[in-house]
């Protein structure tokens, strides 16, 4: 009898983030968007709830502990993504490439995944940023009274969006974006190796405060900083430096998760594995040719 863990090793965790990515590739096309949908709104969330967070909180006395507290509280975009079930982009530039290299995904399918998921991402992110940021007054404008809670939210806000979209320079966003997909869907790729909650929050709470803390850049969150701060009314970003920075995040992003977590992954497990895969991503044993010597003694699951 197979002994049950509380985990599931790395080569476990592989054939699991082959099956995700197949069944992720394998949705309906509104599927694909509402689950984006959902997803960027998480993220979103997030965002609002980092910028409310560390508002107020003065360089000059807290230090970089204010982008620790950031991506600490940060983290619960992507705890929503995973234990609630969503769509997130970035998550999935592992996924899909592993189902595609594993040759269980066609190359349309893994496009198209790509394509709508960024687009509910978009639409989720941007209704909570208009919505539930700017229009409810938890993000102030520049025509909030001096220290109030609105001017602090703006000012925060006004400043991550404009280093993200202003200060940066094309190659660091770029670079940035590589980081921080690297961390993220490593923390996706633990939170497939804990079989209870509480395993899950905690795999994925590390990478994601890192990547935040180091001002890494996710394409999702900038989805929502940089548009909240231009319906705030923060002055000197325009669409141009929208586009910049989603596109050269987006870039980044898909080869920090792409390369260097599903290329990598399927090399160390998965390469030249023709064994099938149990719904729960566990290596089943092959049932050999009934005709074989052996072979019906042989046959059957471990």
């Amino acid at each position: 009898m197979r002994e049950t863990m509380a985990f599931k090793t790395p080569d476990q965790i592989a054939t699991t983030a082959v099956n995700s990515g197949v069944v992720k590739a394998n949705l309906s096309p509104d599927r694909m968007i509402v689950g984006g949908i959902l997803g960027g709104a998480y993220i979103a969330f997030a965002g609002l709830l980092a910028v409310v967070v560390t508002a107020g909180m003065p360089v000059g006395i807290w230090g970089n502990l204010s982008t620790l507290f950031l991506g600490a509280v940060f983290a619960t975009g992507l705890i929503l993504v995973i234990i609630a079930g969503s769509e997130l982009v970035t998550g999935n530039m592992a996924l899909l490439p592993l189902a595609l290299t594993s040759r269980r995904a066609p190359l349309w399918r893994v496009v198209m995944s790509l394509v709508l998921v960024t687009a509910g991402n978009l639409v989720g992110s941007l209704l909570v940023a208009y919505l539930l940021a700017v229009k409810t007054g938890v993000i102030g404008s520049s025509h909030s009274a001096a220290g109030t809670a609105g001017a602090l939210t703006f000012a925060k806000l006004a400043t991550v969006a404009k280093g993200k979209a202003v200060t940066e320079t094309s190659i660091a966003i770029f670079l940035r974006a590589i980081g921080c997909n690297w961390l993220v869907c490593l923390a996706v790729w633990m939170a497939y190796a804990a079989e209870d909650i509480a395993g899950k929050i905690l795999a994925i709470f590390f990478p994601i405060m890192g990547f935040v803390a180091m001002g890494f850049d996710h394409v999702v969150a900038n989805m929502f900083f940089i548009p909240a701060a231009m319906f705030a009314g923060v002055h000197g970003i325009g669409a141009a430096n929208l586009f910049r920075n989603l596109g050269l995040a987006f870039a980044g992003n898909l080869v920090g998760g792409a390369f260097f977590v599903g290329c990598f992954y399927w090399y160390l497990y998965l390469r030249g594995q023709a064994r099938p895969m149990t719904p729960d991503g566990i290596q089943a044993t092959p049932t050999p040719d009934p005709r074989s010597k052996g072979g019906q003694e042989a046959a059957g699951p471990r």
